[in-house]
């Protein structure tokens, strides 16, 4: 019996403006099953993501591409990309380890996540560690701390 594909759903988006723009990746959800239910996932995530920039969205557009979806985002003084593919999950070193199987017995399916809490704020469009030409951090380290109002 084969077991159904896994598809990472991916989504590059442009962070930061400015000389400091640059793209990053991530995996916004997984999907079991075919390619094709994969896309159907994916252009539904495409539809309605929301790009951090720009700030004030003058013009939007929605892309189909060879492998998924381009958004093209029109903002007052730039434009900014988010690409979406989907791709056939070949390796994790994060997944769970797979059940052995006990003579006579099915293996279960493995639990499923629990639902998500409340949204976690969204990262900064700069790491913590990052300093401009001379060596002086971009963020202060006490920027954003809980307490300081």
């Amino acid at each position: 019996m084969s077991r159904a594909a896994t598809w990472a759903l991916v989504v590059e988006t442009t962070q930061g403006i400015g000389q400091r723009k640059h793209t990053v990746a991530r995996v916004l959800a997984q999907v079991e099953g075919s390619r094709e239910a994969a896309l159907a996932e994916l252009e539904r995530q495409a539809r309605d993501y929301v790009p951090e920039h720009p700030g004030s969205p003058r013009r939007r557009r929605l892309l189909r591409t060879a492998d998924g979806f381009l958004l093209v985002v029109e903002g007052s003084w730039q434009t900014f990309a988010s690409r979406f593919t989907v791709g056939e999950l070949l390796a994790d070193s994060d997944a769970p380890p797979a059940a052995e199987p006990v003579a006579g017995r099915p293996v279960p399916p493995p639990p499923h996540a629990p639902a998500a809490g409340p949204a976690e704020p969204a990262e900064p469009a700069f790491g913590p560690d990052e300093v401009d030409e001379d060596g002086i951090p971009v963020r202060p380290a006490w920027l954003n701390r809980p307490g300081l109002s």
